[in-house]
């Protein structure tokens, strides 16, 4: 096929679209994704996903089916591509233009294998026929029986508060290594060496679940940490959520039914290439003793005493004969699941951008930006000397710190301060780092109890998160804009802590509506699938046998309370729908159906008179007018019946029942909360009339009334925000949708209190927890994500990329900008699971210049203003008159 270009005019009411796209022949398989990981090591599903995206410039080619083939023998897909029936297994020809399928083969896939996989599409045309490259995925333990290694820990009871330490000293063959993984949980957070060396970047790990339900375990490739002759795994074992020693907040950790003394469990497996192989696993033969970690609390601190460092106890050659012998414990958990999701690691480590001394005892940092994560410590005195570390968001007007906004849940414990690590010097040169706990904080206090001397220098952050892969980048013409969008991305991360938290200090909780809340805006900057799907199991262990689900998740007993309620709760339908609409995977549907069947059953035990619930919370932390909980409860309670329904269609269920009560909701809800004569919702306010449109309630009709008269309503406010969380989502949005992108526009970038715009203007680096914040912010966390769905309305609106509900996962892309009067240009892309989705548009003159870039496989609809244009994949570019 020759290359050829073609122009296309379309006259519109803005102007006229010039439309250039390039045809080529060659169509490659790129991103081959196995569980959505890249050649992953740690699949123990028995039925893995495969998903693929293309790479071309071919703007003809549409998938018409695949063949999935997997085999254990590599050169034999390399000899034999496409439907072979010498394969482990072949799908056979699947007719779909989907690019993502699933091994459904009768035969086990066998733990601790290798097996390698291979795509075979052609288009629907016949005229292209693609040969994926190889590529792999490695089984871990498939099933628990198949685990040789057995939880051990000290001989110390839960109370005991130094860590337990513990070693195993084994010899490798004098023989080269083709491979050596390690399989490794704990409860709650191990921090694992061979031979003195981290066996991974990871912190915090395994990932925070209801202990007493699910266990996770990560697999580590450490092949390269083993020497010949002797060797040394070494184990130091952290608290966390496991074993809170004391009710030091207000969340029952203390309390929980899981509570113990930390505890693991490990295989080593060596596989030599001369084919034989050798496993060590954790037993009473380890060695175990104490020593400088003398406390740790995951809401406190550290607590380390460098004077009992073991010299050499991660060493070949040290004896420990005098050590204990470890002690052989019950599992913690029934469920022993590979860990998927991203561990969380150091993403950057951040120099201070000031420091000021109070003398030779007292030194302040700055670091310029607020974080969750903890510091580093290098640092020369006397031995004995005692150091703290004190984290705060806050600092005076003299230069100390300020704790007031974040310590009120804090009961402190002996020894360790709330956000405070402790460090007692053995003299010399030396470096500390935490490694069992976390803070939230821009400003940390070092204090001695003897003169040391510290420059700017002698500290160093380090910002934590799970380490999802960043997929979208915003930027445009306005710089307040791409500070709020700063903001809002540093706090999203800040609180993705292994589960979705709504604070990185006081709280660190998954506070469910906090995580639905901002589903747009983290899937739409971070791919975030396997972290979410991981979530949505800890759903599953939190539900009690009544149905109820609990406030945060994971839980020990706190929030299953009325107050919090089904504005809440109804994460549990939001964040798997909203999984589908950008992947198209109906995975996590189906794993929380029969939840929300029970919940839903529970809701139905709960109505009143008029068929619906209304307890709980509704716009939290509204501004000033608040709207009624009652109407907002019914809403949702509208938005779950209507969801469970839409998941029954998808997965295979019965869910008429669902839909008409869906339907009877929304009419209920017309009929006692709408004033049709008058367009209004509930009490008329901005969060009340953008929930209705929001959630698809208003009556076709009454729909652009009620957007006028939401539009009407900030007007009289001075075109200035007043709601809460509900209205953080929906008011931006609904005014851009139903004509009033510019009136958007200007409350998204006002400055006066409140909004967004003024934080910043406040010195703010995240985003605060309320809008009513003093002047010395004594009131609030100033690390929350939950009113930041402004950054996911930039890319909706602004840029306008948007999913289709009808072709999930971008299989169809709806380009929807809005080119509003005070920007000169947008520049946004997403890195979909169908590939690069790129839109641009400046204005040059008196026109609107927009390039787009389309993936393989799939197709878009730009509309701008009433009119429509559908195009191929392939980069575009197109112009109207700006008017």
């Amino acid at each position: 096929m020759k290359n050829r270009k073609y122009e296309i005019y379309i006259r519109l009411a803005l102007g006229i679209l010039l439309l250039t796209a390039c045809k080529k022949d060659k169509v490659e398989v790129s991103g081959m994704y196995c569980e959505y990981l890249r050649a992953p090591i740690c699949i123990d599903t028995p039925h893995p996903r495969f998903v693929w995206n293309y790479s071309s410039e071919a703007n003809d080619f549409e998938q018409g089916e695949y063949s999935l083939s997997i085999s254990t023998d590599k050169q034999l897909l390399t000899k034999h591509p496409g439907n072979n029936k010498e394969f482990w297994w072949n799908s056979g020809n699947i007719q779909s233009g989907e690019s993502i399928g699933k091994y459904t083969g009768q035969e086990k896939l066998l733990s601790h294998t290798k097996y390698y996989w291979q795509v075979t599409t052609s288009d629907k045309n016949n005229k292209y026929t693609i040969v994926s490259p190889i590529d792999s995925f490695e089984t871990a333990i498939l099933t628990p029986d198949e685990w040789k290694g057995v939880w051990i820990t000290d001989r110390h009871d839960k109370d005991f508060t130094p860590a337990p330490m513990l070693r195993k000293s084994f010899v490798v063959k004098d023989n080269p290594i083709r491979q050596a993984k390690l399989f490794l949980s704990a409860a709650a957070y191990c921090k694992m060496n061979m031979n003195g060396t981290p066996v991974s970047a990871s912190v915090l790990n395994p990932g925070y679940t209801h202990y007493d339900k699910r266990s996770l375990y990560s697999v580590f490739d450490v092949t390269s940490l083993l020497q010949p002759g002797e060797n040394v795994l070494s184990a130091v074992l952290g608290n966390g959520f496991y074993n809170e020693i004391a009710p030091v907040a207000t969340w029952d950790f203390e309390k929980a039914r899981w509570r113990n003394r930390a505890r693991m469990i490990c295989e080593l497996h060596l596989q030599y290439i001369d084919g034989t192989s050798q496993v060590i696993t954790s037993d009473a033969s380890w060695k175990t003793t104490t020593g400088p970690y003398l406390q740790n609390n995951i809401y406190s601190g550290d607590l380390y005493d460098a004077r009992l460092e073991i010299e050499g106890w991660e060493q070949a050659g040290f004896n420990d004969s005098g050590w204990e012998n470890a002690v052989q414990v019950e599992a913690p958990s029934p469920l022993l699941v590979a860990q998927t999701m991203p561990s969380i690691e150091v993403e950057r480590e951040i120099s201070a951008a000031s420091m000021k001394n109070f003398g030779d005892t007292l030194y302040v940092y700055d670091f310029g930006v607020n974080m969750s994560g903890f510091c580093r410590l290098s640092i020369r005195g006397e031995k004995g000397t005692k150091v703290t570390l004190r984290h705060a968001e806050i600092q005076k007007a003299d230069g100390n710190i300020e704790m007031g906004n974040i310590d009120i849940y804090y009961k402190p414990l002996p020894d360790l301060a709330f956000q405070t690590d402790t460090y007692i010097l053995n003299g010399g040169e030396e470096e500390f780092t935490p490694h069992f706990t976390y803070h939230g904080f821009r400003y940390v206090e070092v204090k001695a109890d003897r003169p040391v001397k510290l420059s700017k220098e002698s500290l160093k952050a380090l910002f934590i998160h799970t380490a999802v892969e960043p997929v979208g980048r915003f930027s445009c013409s306005n710089e307040l804009l791409n500070k709020i969008r700063k903001a809002t991305n540093q706090s999203y991360l800040s609180n993705l802590m292994s589960i979705p938290t709504d604070c990185p200090q006081r709280e660190k909780n998954g506070w469910t509506a906090d995580a639905h809340i901002c589903m747009d805006l983290g899937l739409l900057n971070y791919d975030g699938i396997t972290f979410y799907e991981k979530w949505i199991n800890d759903f599953v262990d939190n539900q009690t046998a009544e149905g109820r689900i609990s406030g945060i998740i994971p839980s020990s007993g706190w929030g299953y309370d009325d107050w919090i309620g089904p504005v809440w709760d109804a994460a549990m339908f939001i964040i798997p729908m909203a999984l589908y609409h950008y992947y198209g995977d109906t995975k996590s549907m189906e794993t929380i159906w029969p939840v929300c069947e029970k919940y839903l059953a529970y809701l139905a035990s709960r109505e009143d008179a008029d068929g619906t619930v209304t307890y709980g919370i509704g716009d939290w932390v509204f501004y000033d007018t608040q709207t009624p909980t009652d109407y907002t409860t019914t809403c949702y309670y509208y938005l779950d019946n209507l969801y469970m329904s839409r998941f029954a269609r998808l997965i295979g269920k019965e869910g008429s029942a669902y839909a008409r009560k869906a339907e009877k909701l929304k009419t209920f809800i017309n009929t006692r909360y709408f004033n049709a004569e008058k367009g209004l919702y509930a009490n008329g306010s901005q969060a009340a009339q953008g929930v209705a449109l929001y959630l698809g309630i208003v009556p076709p009709e009454y729909e652009q009334k009620v957007a006028d008269n939401l539009s009407l309503l900030v007007k009289k406010n001075q075109n200035r925000l007043d709601f809460g969380m509900l209205g953080s989502k929906t008011v931006l949005r609904m005014l851009t949708k139903y004509g009033y992108a510019d009136q958007a526009y200007e409350l998204a970038t006002g400055e006066e209190s409140p909004s967004w715009g003024n934080w910043i203007k406040k010195g703010l680096t995240t985003l605060a927890e309320t809008w009513k914040l003093s002047h010395t912010f004594k009131d609030a966390s100033l690390n929350h994500v939950f009113l930041g769905d402004i950054d996911a309305w930039m890319y909706n609106a602004l840029a306008g990329i948007n999913y289709d509900e009808q072709q999930p996962g971008f299989k169809h892309i709806l380009i929807q900008p809005h080119f509003v009067k005070d920007l000169d240009w947008v520049k946004a892309e997403y890195r979909s699971i169908k590939g690069l989705i790129r839109s641009e548009w400046k204005r040059s003159g008196n026109e609107i210049l927009m390039n787009l870039t389309i993936p393989v496989n799939t197709t878009a609809t730009v509309t701008v203003g009433k009119e429509e244009i559908e195009l191929p994949a392939g980069e575009h570019s197109l112009k109207f008159l700006d008017e």
